[in-house]
């Protein structure tokens, strides 16, 4: 079991980890690799963190990978699904392994929690936000994936070889990597998701499919869907001055926590979370 689950590979993320683990606690990062993602690396040039004058982006970010990657924090590139409040405990499902800790650190910036109509009514009964978790679920049926990530086309071709029948709404681009028994639906958008206990249909912007199940692959779940429960203010997770969430043992960092969004404020802030929920352990040990 990890002391402290670190969501998101970012400045917050990764300020958290090397704090924590100074401390010797058993950290582990969570979060496709800052190299890869992120609007910090595409930074021309920042002026306004201390001691680093001029810097680019991109160097800046390999600064910080270099420093927890040095001082051995464990990274995990897949994607947190669901947390779980389990007992005195938490259980995140990152596609479809299961994995224990202690204390959550939610470092995942900013991130959409714009939905469709009917998404969070049938989240659990015909929506997913994990194909391979769920889509043995719909063995022999009708299912749909919309789809904003690179993660969706793997996605929906693992669901071309259990479903009688899937289709692919693409909202950022089309692809010629999707398996041949899956019908593309280009040029449309994803407008409002209907049933009666469970999903019936999909109703796009020119078409409705009838479906069993609707998968929506993003490359973060919405953080209201991701802990259930969690109070969220003006669209960012709302803390404290110790970075505590309304969940014991639950801290967030970083641009999740709102304005300003800046480098040096989600450093500060990884920083006291790290602190806060070390000191959590020690009491509850």
């Amino acid at each position: 079991m990890l002391d402290i689950a670190i969501i998101g590979s970012g400045p917050a993320g990764l300020s958290a980890a090397i704090n924590a683990k100074i401390r010797n606690k058993a950290v582990e990062v969570f979060g496709p690799s800052l190299k890869k993602s992120g609007n910090l690396r595409k930074a021309e040039k920042i002026d306004n963190y201390l001691g680093f004058f001029e810097i680019s982006g991109e160097e800046m970010v390999d600064k910080f990978i270099d420093h927890a990657s040095k001082m051995g924090v464990k990274f995990n590139e897949g994607r947190v699904v669901q947390i779980f409040e389990t007992g005195d405990f938490y259980t995140l499902n990152v596609e479809n392994e299961f994995i224990e800790a202690k204390t959550i650190i939610l470092a995942n910036g900013i991130v959409n929690e714009r939905s469709i109509d009917g998404e969070t009514e049938f989240l659990g009964k015909g929506v997913s936000y994990c194909a391979t978790c769920d889509g043995p679920l719909y063995r022999g049926k009708t299912t749909v994936l919309v789809g904003d990530s690179e993660t969706a086309e793997e996605d929906v071709n693992y669901l071309a070889g259990v479903c009688k029948k899937v289709y692919y709404v693409p909202l950022n681009k089309n692809s010629n990597k999707v398996d041949p028994r899956v019908e593309i639906v280009h040029n449309d958008k994803p407008v409002a998701i209907s049933g009666d206990k469970t999903v019936k249909s999909l109703k796009l912007k020119n078409q409705e499919l009838d479906v069993d199940g609707v998968f929506i692959i993003k490359d973060q779940v919405p953080t209201s869907q991701l802990l259930s429960g969690i109070e969220i203010e003006n669209k960012a997770i709302k803390v404290n001055q110790n970075m505590e969430t309304n969940f014991k043992g639950v801290y967030a960092a970083g641009d999740c926590t709102g304005k300003p969004f800046q480098v040096a404020k989600a450093v500060g802030q990884g920083l006291v979370a790290a602190l806060q929920a070390v000191s959590y352990l020690h009491e509850n040990s």
